[in-house]
């Protein structure tokens, strides 16, 4: 607040009379109220990502279902999960084809050409059988069906056959030769 001397200048004969210069203030009160009011009308209401999970298929227990579906060759990509981050991959059925070792950085392409092969050949989508081995780590699980749900490989849910009794012996026999089982 500024404030002005109106006395006679103390004695001096034809003075001029001069208000005192105070240093401005800058009052933020309002500035930090308005700031807190802001961020707390945004986090009121925003909506968090709500988590969502994916839809996975496992085999049934009761061998004499009815309701069974049978898979065709040409159109069933079976993916075993091995130790060291490997993947061993065949289209088909096992012992027919010689499987292949990728690791996870290449299974994306992979994915994505085997889809269109099968779309182009059969006029069907593509139907992924994932098998994990003791081998295997939880986090190459994940990983697998991120890749399948990111490259949005097949419309229905990728198949997961986690019994270790399932595992083929030409499927291990093929991974501990390559190391990965």
């Amino acid at each position: 607040m500024a404030e002005l001397d109106t006395s006679s200048g103390g004695g001096k004969k034809g003075g001029k009379v001069r208000t005192k210069k105070q240093a401005t203030k800058v009052d933020l009160t309002a500035m930090v109220d308005l700031a807190f009011l802001l961020i707390t009308f945004f986090m009121l209401t925003t909506s968090l990502s709500k988590p969502a999970a994916m839809e996975i298929a496992k085999p049934d227990k009761d061998a004499k279902d009815e309701n069974r579906l049978e898979l065709r060759e040409s159109q069933t990509m079976t993916i075993l999960l091995g130790k060291n981050d490997k993947i061993a991959w065949y289209m088909g059925q096992a012992g027919k084809t010689a499987p292949t070792i990728e690791g996870f950085d290449d299974i994306t392409s992979t994915l994505l050409a085997n889809k269109k092969k099968v779309k182009e050949s059969t006029g069907r989508d593509i139907v992924i059988i994932v098998k994990p081995t003791d081998g295997s780590t939880y986090k190459n699980f994940v990983d697998i069906m991120d890749e399948i749900a990111i490259t949005k490989t097949n419309i229905n849910a990728p198949a997961v056959d986690d019994d270790p009794n399932h595992i083929l012996d030409s499927e291990k026999e093929f991974m501990k030769s390559k190391g990965i089982f």
